[in-house]
C-alpha cells in the first residue's frame, strides 16, 4: 500500500530554516503531483506548496519567496525547504500524493509538527 513518511519537523526560532522530507513507498512516485499542506489549531488544512511530475511548482501566497518545494524521484522523496520562518508558520505539515484523476486516490502522511517560537 501507499505510505508517506514525513520527517524533519521540530522547534525553530523565527527567521530560522528547516527542511521537511517526505519519503514515499508503494507508489510510482514520479507520476504524481506531490504536495505539502499544513493545519494550524482551529484552522482548515491549506495547501502550502505542490510540485508536479514535470517539475511545475505552486505556492501559497503566504509562503511564496520563503519556501521551496523539490523532488528527487530517484529517492522517492519530496522536500519542503522553509526559510525565514515566522510564528504564523506553526502547524502540522502533511505530505500528500495527489490523485491523478477524479476517480483516483489521495494519500496523506501522518504529519510532522513545525513550531516556530523564541
Amino acid at each position: 500500500q501507499v505510505q508517506l513518511a514525513e520527517s524533519g519537523g521540530g522547534l525553530v526560532q523565527p527567521g530560522g530554516s528547516l527542511r521537511l522530507s517526505c519519503a514515499a513507498s508503494g507508489t510510482i512516485f514520479s507520476r504524481y503531483t506531490m504536495g505539502w499542506y499544513r493545519q494550524a489549531p482551529g484552522k482548515q488544512r491549506e495547501l502550502v506548496a505542490a510540485v508536479t511530475s514535470g517539475g511545475g511548482e505552486n505556492y501559497a501566497d503566504s509562503v511564496k519567496g520563503r519556501f521551496s518545494i523539490s523532488r528527487d524521484n530517484a529517492k522517492n522523496t519530496v522536500y519542503l525547504d522553509m526559510g525565514n520562518l515566522k510564528p504564523e508558520d506553526t502547524a502540522v505539515y502533511y505530505c500528500k500524493r495527489e490523485r491523478l484523476g477524479y476517480f483516483g486516490t489521495d494519500y496523506w502522511g501522518k504529519g510532522t509538527l513545525v513550531t516556530v517560537s523564541s
